[in-house]
């Protein structure tokens, strides 16, 4: 079975299992996992899942994953890194992309199990994946820049499901039940492009707390400050961007509510002892060693 390498953006594998089964190497990629036949449990992290065919899960480098199989199962591994939605790709309106898929490709696991709740959503996917593994198979004129697509629509699909299972309670339904630490964090992963939403006064206004309280409440519960976390996950999804993204310091700033370049310098800086453009010409150094150590 052809192995995931430094210089594959993309990679299918189709096999059966009778037992057992998990991944030999140490992963540096995703894998949207499709169960063509078969059933039995699988193992992600701390939670277990039973699988039966036609389910769908998504895998990132960090998750710890197996299956215990009950019944022979035909998998099919969709393996890709970042760098399978390179800018060079030319995918359309790329940062509102991003806005969609980012906090679900980087904790896909939020809520363990199939990715896709809706039949409809599930259905087309399906059609999807069969589409790519033919682009793939046929290796024709355009097929990187079609699959590139593809599965950046899958992942925009995924995405909703997940994120519909992710939404906060609304205001109404949250009578006489207390906000907890996940509401919060959810609330952050969900509007931390939108400046005017990451203000204190507005989450406290949206979980139905005082700002005061909402502060107290996420320092006793995390031991950091509510403004320490939002410029931490803040700066997060800049190193993100800047290792596997074209975009600019400026354009970045732009897209996480930093009000321009120089403010968003500073604060990396702060943080990182390095600008944001030293850490993206030390991370390409870093990637391009790794693939010549591989030639």
């Amino acid at each position: 079975m052809q192995r995931f390498s430094l210089q594959d953006t993309f990679l299918i594998k189709k096999f059966k299992k009778l037992d057992r089964h998990q991944d030999e190497d140490k992963r540096t990629y995703f894998e949207i996992i499709f169960i063509e036949e078969g059933k039995g449990k699988h193992f992600i992290n701390e939670f277990i899942i039973s699988y039966n065919a036609g389910d769908i899960f998504l895998i990132a480098p960090d998750d710890t994953h197996w299956f215990e199989i009950n019944e022979i199962t035909t998998f099919c591994y969709f393996q890709f890194t970042e760098s399978l939605f390179s800018s060079k790709m030319n995918l359309p309106d790329r940062s509102y992309w991003l806005h969609r898929i980012e906090r679900i490709i980087q904790n896909p696991n939020l809520i363990p199990g199939d990715v896709i709740t809706a039949d409809s959503d599930k259905e087309l996917i399906w059609q999807i994946h069969n589409a790519i593994v033919l682009e793939y198979e046929m290796a024709k004129e355009f097929y990187k820049h079609n699959i590139s697509n593809m599965v950046s629509t899958t992942l925009s699909i995924i995405a909703r499901n997940i994120t519909r299972d992710l939404k906060p309670r609304s205001v109404s339904s949250r009578k006489d039940q207390h906000t907890t630490i996940d509401d919060i964090l959810n609330y952050i992963r969900q509007h931390v492009y939108d400046r005017d939403k990451m203000k204190v006064a507005a989450i406290a206004e949206r979980l139905s707390m005082t700002s005061s309280g909402l502060s107290a409440y996420f320092k006793k519960k995390t031991g950091d400050s509510l403004h320490h976390y939002i410029i931490m996950y803040k700066l997060h999804l800049v190193k993100y961007r800047l290792k596997n993204t074209d975009f600019t310091v400026s354009e970045i700033a732009y897209q996480l509510g930093f009000t321009d370049e120089s403010h968003l310098t500073r604060i990396f800086k702060k943080y990182n002892e390095m600008t944001p453009k030293q850490y993206k010409t030390k991370e390409d150094e870093v990637l391009e060693d790794d693939i010549t150590l591989t030639k």
